[in-house]
């Protein structure tokens, strides 16, 4: 997912003209022999000119990777693709799909995921992970921070999932805190991790 942070951060804000994407979603990104992300189809990509921040457009993109003002308005812009990426973190690390059967009510994938968050630590997160990720909590010393960095990954996909675009981080952000996740996870090698050390600037 860092591989894909990356690249999107280089349509927003590497280029003289910035790209967004307007569909980005699991199926749109391929994996090489390497096992590194690329970010595929800019079938429906807008090019934006200088100045220019948001377009509307009658193409819609994928349904449960849109974002609100996308879907109902035709809106698109950077803060949209934020939006796509917060919903694919979230399946990578939960393993559920936001079309899945469990949200087809009032409920979707986003709001269960802030739920499992607000009721903290204590054993509900665990409810939200993809147990293959975290493995046993019995047979891994780094049980714990593996927790804790999913937790703080997730806390940075609600980020990217405010229901207004300008409350959204941006992509060079977003992927500027998924490095320092994995920095700091691999630095800890078994050791506790606090928020502050992945957050701060």
């Amino acid at each position: 997912m860092i591989d894909v942070a990356l690249a999107m951060e280089h349509l927003h804000h590497g280029l003289t003209t910035p790209i967004v994407h307007c569909d980005l979603k699991p199926d749109n990104v391929l994996l090489d022999e390497d096992m590194v992300a690329h970010v595929g189809d800019f079938g429906i990509a807008k090019l934006f000119g200088e100045g220019e921040y948001i377009a509307q457009t009658k193409t819609l993109a994928t349904i449960g990777y849109m974002a609100l003002e996308y879907g109902m308005e035709g809106i698109v812009s950077a803060k949209g693709d934020v939006y796509s990426y917060g919903i694919m973190l979230m399946e990578v690390f939960t393993r559920k799909k936001p079309t899945g059967k469990m949200f087809e009510g009032e409920m979707s994938l986003k709001s269960w995921v802030s739920d499992m968050i607000l009721q903290g630590h204590g054993g509900s997160i665990l409810l939200a992970m993809d147990s293959n990720l975290i493995g046993s909590e019995s047979e891994d010393v780094n049980f714990t921070v593996k927790e804790q960095c999913v937790l703080l990954v997730l806390s940075l996909a609600m980020d990217c999932l405010k229901d207004q675009p300008n409350e959204r981080i941006n992509m060079k952000d977003a992927s500027a805190r998924l490095r320092k996740i994995r920095t700091v996870f691999l630095a800890n090698n078994g050791k506790g991790l606090k928020g502050k050390d992945i957050c701060q600037d």
